[in-house]
């Protein structure tokens, strides 16, 4: 019987594992159960045992290790990069600043205890001076690698996981989820597309330092990336406009060390999948059929061929217990269906099992792999 990790390394090397892995990421669910605080600010210098031990527990394997130090960054002498925890009128709030010679821009985001996440309040890029200010600090940005941490996460998991490398998200993921905001990014390509493309270009150009650092120095057989991608955000169009060329290089850097790349498409996945296909991505994560992906899982395998490995498989509403047991336990069967046209598919969450779930549902998952899912 194979091991958790030799399944998932078997389908990324396009081999057919003895049944589907199964994988989930309970970070934020794990969080929420145990009510531990969500240190977004400042990451995690250590391996989360605790994580790693609660995906133990509930019987699924281990890949993603969020909040993770796998490097250190530093700016130029000229750029204060800063950030802090602070509580206003009662509330936390974390704020993100960049100073430099040609001025300052910060971002905040504010506690949200009800979702257990920390919401937009301020973003950080109003104008082109602004987004100037933004590509003077980003582009100035050079990397150390920490590999005694990554080895920590992989060597406390073993053989119950494969602890995938997560990169920064690219300039135009930086951009939609940090300090713009989606619309005002998509205003912005209209309004002032060359400053635009010149920030993007430069961050982009950054970001690869980091990859080839990444790919280099780690022993990741995975590396993971995305900007939360959702065809109905950046639509394929879009995507071949503003960040085609970036992953692209990305991706064949990362092969060129002989790793395994998959990306981040939590959204609509119609367009999505052919876009990441067509650029040579190994892996989908958190494929989502249903109302948020907005196709079947024949649908999604139909786009991606037979090479491209799905992993997911689970929309978030199913999880609760407003839907039937029956409901969950069809789409986890109609998910391992899939393994009769092509081994290259993974049990998982359509993202992140969501808080609140009900625990019995990730037991119940496991135990339908393990019915379902051998080959």
């Amino acid at each position: 019987m194979m091991t958790p990790r030799e399944r998932i390394l078997a389908v990324y090397n396009g081999q057919k594992p003895d049944r589907v892995p199964y994988m989930l990421d309970l970070s934020h669910y794990y969080l929420h159960k145990f009510q531990l605080p969500w240190e977004l600010g400042s990451g995690y210098p250590k391996a989360d045992t605790g994580l790693m031990d609660f995906n133990r527990k509930m019987g699924a394997a281990f890949y993603c290790p969020q909040q993770a130090h796998f490097w250190n960054v530093e700016y130029a002498n000229d750029v204060k990069s800063s950030s802090a925890t602070r509580v206003v009128n009662g509330v936390p709030e974390i704020y993100w600043r960049f100073d430099t010679p040609i001025g300052s821009i910060e971002r905040i985001r504010v506690w949200e205890p009800s979702s257990y996440s920390w919401a937009i309040k301020k973003w950080g890029i109003t104008n082109e001076k602004d987004l100037e200010v933004l590509t003077y600090a980003m582009a100035s940005r050079r990397y150390t690698p920490i590999p005694q941490n990554y080895e920590e996460w992989a060597n406390y998991i073993g053989e119950d996981g494969l602890v995938y490398m997560n990169t920064a998200y690219s300039a135009i993921g930086y951009l939609m989820n940090y300090w713009m905001g989606v619309e005002n990014t998509i205003y912005a390509s209209y309004d002032f597309e060359d400053e635009l493309q010149e920030c993007v270009t430069q961050i982009n150009n950054n970001i690869l330092e980091m990859v080839e650092m990444m790919a280099s120095e780690f022993s990741a057989p995975v590396i993971i990336m995305g900007d939360n991608f959702s065809s109905d955000v950046q639509s394929p169009s879009f995507f071949d406009c503003w960040s085609k060329d970036y992953y692209k290089k990305a991706y064949d850097i990362i092969h060129s060390h002989g790793k395994k790349v998959a990306v981040h498409v939590d959204g609509k996945l119609k367009g999505a999948i052919k876009m990441m296909k067509d650029i040579g991505v190994d892996c989908i994560d958190a494929v989502t059929p249903g109302s948020v992906g907005g196709c079947t899982p024949a649908e999604a395998r139909a786009e991606a061929g037979n090479d491209l490995i799905l992993s997911g498989g689970i929309p978030n509403e199913l999880w609760y217990d407003y839907s039937p047991m029956s409901s969950f336990e069809n789409a986890v069967k109609e998910w391992l269906a899939l393994k009769d046209i092509s081994p290259a598919l993974i049990a998982a969450a359509g993202d992140q099992v969501p808080i609140g779930a009900l625990e019995e549902r990730i037991l119940r998952m496991g135990e339908l792999v393990e019915e379902y899912g051998y080959y």
